[in-house]
């Protein structure tokens, strides 16, 4: 009984879709099947799934399961939390993989998987596989068993182990995502003073879009943290595996600077190790991690590449400009935005300073949002290329690790082709708004020469 996937859904790093239209329950169960095929063909026979809360997430749960334990595996069921739980269940119980049932933080009406197996992300290229195991029911058969799991205590235990962290007056925005309970649980254990925004799960998303790397979506947590006059606060997205943050004058700190302020501790105990960051984060970070006697490198952006990336290096620390961070160092390696929580009250106290502070004294510049525009899939790439050869033409100063990243003068801009949505991604970076115009009429004359149109710098 074959199985043909919606092409849309197998993305880069998950599946991922819109449920009753390109996700269903039958997706669910060919998915289950196809995955329990690979993971058998590798030894695998344990794994443990969870799911985030969306409405849709029981039933296409149970539809994963069935084709998990139809296809032969046993399953350890761990309940409904956020996606660094499923993550820590994989790394302490006895299985060899894990999925997330998770819409992470799109839509309501969006869900999806985010897959594990023998220690590494499912993705890319073994996602296509699955696709076509699928479509010819390549599959594996066997009798599985399904079992559950209570790991939210011995998950906050871990997050608080080792705790050096003074105590701070903090705003915490959950989004009614799935990080909620899990949160409400973390602070009870935290010194300080707490006060929450939005820790009941809701599917719906009532309050706000759960995406904290859009400035809009923080506009709550900087009234909350503004009307009680709080140290900062956090945010969550909505499977809990990237934060957002503002300090108590609620500017944001974006991913970029809580790297800076979470690798000094981290480079006191491990001097001149490698920490790593994705081309859209800030060149004052690269530069920041160099002086405090790190190893910076510039790696492609996607939570699965740069966790590989981390594996192959042995990096203690890496983000993303979108607000994943992975501790190896006295964790597991994977994104958990809970867990990067407790490091930046700790990393913030270990300073002597406050929060507020710490962003001062960061260097002075100006950069554009993520800018996105559509693109013909069949462009996309294409046009990257075309700019990257006309760069090298004229022999400017570029890095091809993801796109083209050029540095000028005046600072640097980025060009890249999303790996999850048809779009085009720029961004640009100077030292002053004269500088950032000039870069943005270099990125639109490259534009404009592979018959793109410009595109606005928001000021």
């Amino acid at each position: 009984m074959s199985h043909n996937f919606n092409r849309t859904i197998l993305r880069e790093y998950d599946v991922r879709g819109i449920v009753g239209s390109t996700l269903t329950d039958k997706d669910a169960y060919a998915l289950g099947r196809s995955y329990a095929a690979l993971a058998v063909s590798e030894g695998a026979s344990r794994i443990a799934v969870g799911r985030d809360g969306r409405s849709h997430s029981p039933e296409l749960e149970a539809a994963l399961v069935r084709g998990l334990t139809e296809g032969g595996l046993d399953i350890v069921k761990i309940g409904m939390g956020p996606s660094p739980m499923l993550y820590f269940a994989v790394a302490t119980l006895d299985v060899q993989g894990g999925i997330q049932v998770t819409g992470s933080h799109n839509p309501a009406d969006y869900n999806g998987f985010k897959m594990l197996l023998n220690g590494r992300s499912v993705f890319g290229a073994e996602i296509q596989d699955l696709g076509r195991r699928a479509a010819s029911a390549d599959w594996s058969e066997g009798p599985g068993s399904v079992s559950e799991a209570d790991v939210l205590d011995a998950y906050i235990d871990a997050l608080m182990k080792g705790f050096d962290g003074q105590a701070y007056r903090i705003g915490w925005d959950a989004g009614n995502g799935a990080g909620g309970p899990a949160l409400e649980k973390l602070i009870a254990r935290l010194p300080g003073e707490h006060h929450t925004l939005y820790t009941d799960i809701d599917g719906r998303f009532p309050n706000h879009h759960p995406d904290p790397t859009v400035e809009a979506n923080l506009a709550d947590l900087k009234k909350l943290v503004a009307d009680k006059g709080l140290d900062f606060g956090i945010a969550f997205d909505g499977d809990a595996d990237r934060i957002g943050a503002v300090d108590s004058e609620g500017r944001v700190i974006w991913g970029d600077q809580l790297l800076m302020i979470l690798a000094q501790p981290v480079l006191k105990e491990q001097p001149g190790a490698t920490i790593i960051a994705d081309v859209k984060a800030s060149q004052t970070l690269f530069d920041r991690i160099a002086e405090m006697g790190g190893q910076p490198l510039m790696w492609k952006t996607g939570h699965s590449l740069i966790k590989s990336k981390m594996k192959e290096t042995g990096a203690p620390l890496a983000g993303e400009m979108s607000g994943h961070i992975f501790f190896k160092h006295q964790w597991y390696g994977f994104d958990d935005a809970l867990y990067a929580a407790v490091r930046l009250i700790r990393a913030v106290s270990t300073s002597g300073q406050t929060l507020t502070e710490l962003r001062d004294q960061m260097p002075v510049s100006v950069a554009t949002p993520e800018m996105r525009f559509q693109i013909d899939e069949s462009r996309k790439f294409a046009v990257v290329e075309e700019v990257a050869q006309r760069l090298a033409a004229d022999g400017a100063e570029v890095n091809a690790t993801d796109g083209v990243r050029v540095k000028t003068a005046d600072g640097w801009w980025l060009l890249r082709a999303s790996n999850t949505q048809d779009v085009l991604v720029a961004r640009a970076e100077a030292r002053d708004q004269a500088g950032l115009d000039r870069l943005m009429v270099s990125v639109n004359e490259q534009l404009t020469k592979s018959g793109v149109g410009p595109v606005e710098a928001a000021h």
